[in-house]
């Protein structure tokens, strides 16, 4: 792992860092161009945006790893409140969140209490929810989770990382399940004895994994999504399709908002599915210095926006 990429994920789990740096204003500025606000109706006005351009969204309230499952309870009902609203704006946007949100550190059976109150509100509205994932300690029983929620529900989506050795076994073990899968390359700092350590082999397996999972579309009822800003592996993913005779509407390709809106307008010309996930909320620190940590180069591009506008 490269040193700007080890630092960014070290500051991104620092705890007096995520308490003082968020506070700086020109760190307030900055994050402005890759997260709409902090409330609700900030990312359903970039939702209305997008959709005039035939790009739907998926809503992501950030935070994670709540102390208290009375904290759980608010995370709860802000996720009912954008259901709700997503409906009343009649948007085709889907929402993403984190299992500790909603209390997987403190008890197992009250996440999932939780969770089912958030997913059958949305089934209700016919809306998908995803999922994310997080440290390699919680695949196992994140994934494990997924397999009991699929079996009652169909609109739930997971994470998985491309990142991490073990991705193509757990792609396998969920077939059974026909699940919705979005593929990522993986953000959080780890050893190597669980991932990747160099960029380029996650590259290739991010690839590999995208193969095989296109690959079980002609067997199984799934839905795939990529989610990454690599062009190079976008084109990668592309030929792909075409080389097999995959529709283009047989998958998807998920971006961040902010990043690459210009790709993200020509894919959808050329008859791409892309979804962007927009972030909203007041716990954007860690999430942001993940994103960074994704590509440091992306610093000079944030320093530059700092001194300009």
């Amino acid at each position: 792992m490269g040193f700007g990429r080890s630092t960014l994920l070290w500051i991104s789990e620092n705890r007096w860092m995520r308490e003082k740096i968020p506070n700086l204003r020109f760190v307030q500025k900055a994050v402005k161009r890759f997260i709409p606000g902090e409330e609700l109706n900030d990312a359903l006005k970039e939702a209305l945006k997008y959709e005039q351009f035939g790009i739907t969204n998926v809503f992501t309230h950030l935070g994670e790893n709540i102390t208290n499952l009375s904290e759980a309870k608010v995370v709860v009902n802000s996720y009912l409140e954008a259901l709700e609203e997503i409906h009343n704006h009649n948007l085709n946007t889907e929402i993403s969140l984190k299992l500790t949100q909603i209390g997987f550190d403190l008890s197992i059976e009250e996440t999932a209490n939780n969770f089912e109150t958030i997913l059958r509100k949305a089934a209700d509205l016919n809306i998908s929810v995803w999922i994310d994932m997080e440290q390699s300690d919680y695949v196992d029983k994140t994934l494990d989770f997924y397999k009991k929620m699929k079996s009652k529900y169909q609109n739930v989506g997971i994470c998985l990382q491309a990142y991490l050795y073990r991705t193509e076994d757990d792609i396998n073990s969920l077939m059974e399940f026909e699940p919705k899968i979005r593929l990522v390359k993986g953000a959080y700092m780890e050893p190597s004895e669980v991932a990747f350590p160099q960029k380029s082999k996650v590259d290739e397996n991010f690839y590999k994994l995208s193969a095989l999972m296109l690959d079980k579309l002609s067997t199984k009822n799934i839905r795939i999504a990529f989610a990454t800003h690599d062009v190079v592996l976008i084109n990668r993913i592309k030929n792909y399709c075409q080389e097999q005779n995959i529709e283009k509407n047989n998958f998807e390709f998920q971006m961040l908002f902010g990043i690459k809106t210009t790709e993200q307008l020509a894919m959808v010309r050329d008859r791409y599915k892309i979804i962007v996930l927009i972030s909203y909320g007041n716990a954007w620190f860690p999430w942001y210095m993940r994103r960074l940590a994704e590509r440091p180069a992306n610093i000079g591009f944030v320093i530059k926006n700092i001194f300009t506008n």
